[in-house]
């Protein structure tokens, strides 16, 4: 039977694709978040996704902005300038007008933002109680500039690893108000379109690789991109970016922010002679202004992510089965 954590971008989502989904669907299971499309003189990245985030607003964010800053994000990760969105409604009986065109403005604006046209899309009702407030799903296209070849397979021995910035914060924004907690350091989410950042890193070096962490987190994207790459990692648990409220809240709850969802970050593999100019170009960027250098690719047992502790040792990083909460993009 389907259980919450078959969607929590975890061991148990990837072994429901494997089995049951992929074979029945006869597709080949690549682990991207957008597929790259050969067409006549241009090659297009395009994805979809759904948004079913609890509650649809929270600090930093709402289901509009994360809807489209989420798919927007999934074809900068292939390197793709995004260019078009479908946004189709699941709306319970029920929900009142002014929420909804809250949600709408919202996502206008980010479509705005992230420099990409909404231009077709969908509206359902479903009768109340069959939904909780609203559903989104969308759809993506974007180009993928000539000799560009961005993947999450294409990470290699000698790489180094960066991330943009602070992990953690957007599964704490949610859960802070989902459940109400009076955490001491307020805590926004991270949501925003990656695009522009990505396309200033691409003027400044080569990108072997590129995810962003969201379901799952850091350590659910490194197990991807260790798999996929063929490679092992190893991280530097010092050099990992997370804000003191995060820690607390973590430490509070017995969490680990390598396993909360971020969705304004990305793990980018990257040259090791080129980290310096790449993190240069990151920190001129808003988004970027807090990039560090958390890791190194090793050739070593395919699939291994470890991570070097402050007292010197070592432990394995495990995929997660689920997200520690559902319902959080």
């Amino acid at each position: 039977m389907i259980a919450m954590a078959h969607g929590g971008g975890g061991s148990r989502m990837l072994d429901l694709l494997e089995e049951i989904v992929f074979p029945l669907i006869d597709q080949a299971g690549e682990p991207e978040d957008a597929a790259a499309l050969s067409l006549p003189g241009t090659r297009l990245a395009y994805t979809t996704d759904s948004f079913v985030v609890k509650p649809i607003f929270f600090p930093g964010g709402d289901i509009g902005k994360l809807a489209v800053c989420g798919t927007a994000n999934d074809l900068a990760m292939r390197g793709a300038r995004p260019l078009y969105l479908t946004l189709a409604l699941i709306l319970e009986e029920g929900l009142s007008f002014g929420v909804l065109q809250k949600v709408l403005e919202s996502a206008a604006f980010w479509a705005k933002e992230a420099g990409v046209k909404i231009v077709a899309g969908d509206t359902k009702v479903v009768e109340r109680g069959a939904a909780d407030s609203l559903y989104i799903n969308t759809s993506g296209i974007g180009v993928i500039p000539e000799g560009r070849e961005v993947s999450i397979k294409g990470a290699e021995p000698g790489d180094v690893l960066i991330v943009n910035g602070f992990i953690g914060d957007h599964e704490t924004s949610v859960l802070s108000e989902r459940e109400g907690f009076d955490f001491e350091v307020a805590v926004d989410s991270d949501c925003a379109p990656l695009y522009g950042l990505v396309e200033r890193m691409q003027q400044a070096g080569t990108i072997h690789a590129l995810r962003d962490a969201t379901r799952g987190g850091l350590a659910a994207v490194l197990r991807e991109m260790a798999q996929g790459s063929g490679i092992a990692i190893e991280l530097s648990e010092e050099s990992i970016p997370v804000r003191e409220g995060v820690r607390g809240v973590c430490e509070m709850l017995g969490l680990d922010p390598m396993l909360l969802a971020n969705e304004g970050k990305f793990v980018a593999a990257v040259p090791e002679d080129n980290a310096g100019p790449m993190l240069a170009a990151m920190r001129f960027h808003p988004l970027g202004q807090d990039a560090a250098v958390i890791g190194k690719v090793l050739e070593g047992r395919k699939g291994e992510v470890s991570i070097l502790t402050p007292l010197g040792s070592h432990r394995v990083v495990r995929m997660p089965s689920g997200e520690n909460f559902p319902r959080i993009c």
